[in-house]
């Protein structure tokens, strides 16, 4: 630590009453003095936006990058999935599901894994903590059960390979949490049930797919998955947000990111 030698005396009194104190009466003024610049040390500064803020509302990535706010686009009276999809969810967010939903798609999957890929990370836009869980309560209305529970569990798995499916632990949470890293005991409990269940694979196949959805440069369009969503996502003919769902505040929240209250 720097030491202001000025500052310090300044702190002891006069020249005189300096020149009478022992050395060892000195050397207690200067620990006394440390300690005290200890305590007056600023705190690291508080982040602008906390992480687990969702990337429309200025959230950072997981690996901390920020996207600038931008103007939006008004939405329809009557919003559909796709509308949000397009006019709510931030570049990198919708290019993830894409792929993610392209690559399910290519490789044969039935279409509610197709559609569980497209919607698993939606609600990143809004919230990243428990990702899983959000994303599942907001789509639950819409979708089937074994829909909304892949989305849920898919978060907990993502955390543990599967060989039989050629899932490995993703060098990314390497990166990000540390190679070190053990996952919450919540996270782990949620694993160890997801695995007896029915429906593990259907969760398991949105983490496989995820592998091969952070691919830069590849742009993928909505339009091979606007049939998938006609036939298995309920779509309110009042629109999202205004059906009186226990969700629609979910949906209004994204939709009117700037209201004050």
């Amino acid at each position: 630590m720097h030491i202001d030698r000025r500052a310090f005396l300044a702190t002891l009194g006069s020249a005189a009453v300096v020149e009478a104190m022992s050395s060892e009466a000195r050397a207690d003024a200067l620990e006394h003095y440390l300690i005290a610049q200890l305590d007056k040390a600023p705190a690291a500064k508080a982040p602008d936006v906390r992480s687990g803020a969702g990337a429309l509302f200025g959230g950072p990535s997981p690996s901390g990058v920020r996207l600038p706010l931008a103007a939006l686009a008004p939405m329809p009276d009557q919003p559909t999935l796709v509308d949000f999809i397009r006019l709510r969810g931030t570049p990198g967010i919708g290019n993830h599901i894409l792929q993610s939903a392209g690559d399910a798609l290519k490789k044969g999957e039935p279409e509610e894994t197709v559609l569980a890929c497209l919607l698993h990370d939606f609600v990143l836009n809004l919230m990243k903590t428990d990702h899983g869980w959000w994303g599942a309560q907001m789509m639950e209305p819409y979708v089937s059960e074994k829909v909304s529970w892949a989305i849920r569990h898919h978060q907990a798995l993502r955390f543990y390979a599967d060989p039989s499916v050629g899932y490995e632990y993703p060098e990314l949470y390497v990166r990000i949490f540390g190679k070190d890293y053990v996952p919450a005991p919540y996270i782990k409990a949620a694993y160890e049930y997801a695995r007896k269940h029915k429906w593990y694979m259907d969760a398991r196949m949105i983490t496989v797919h995820d592998l091969y959805a952070f691919q830069p440069g590849v742009k993928v369009s909505i339009e091979p998955f606007l049939d998938i969503i006609g036939r298995h996502f309920r779509q309110p003919k009042e629109g999202l947000g205004f059906d009186g769902s226990p969700v629609a505040h979910m949906w209004r929240t994204l939709n009117y990111p700037d209201n004050p209250l």
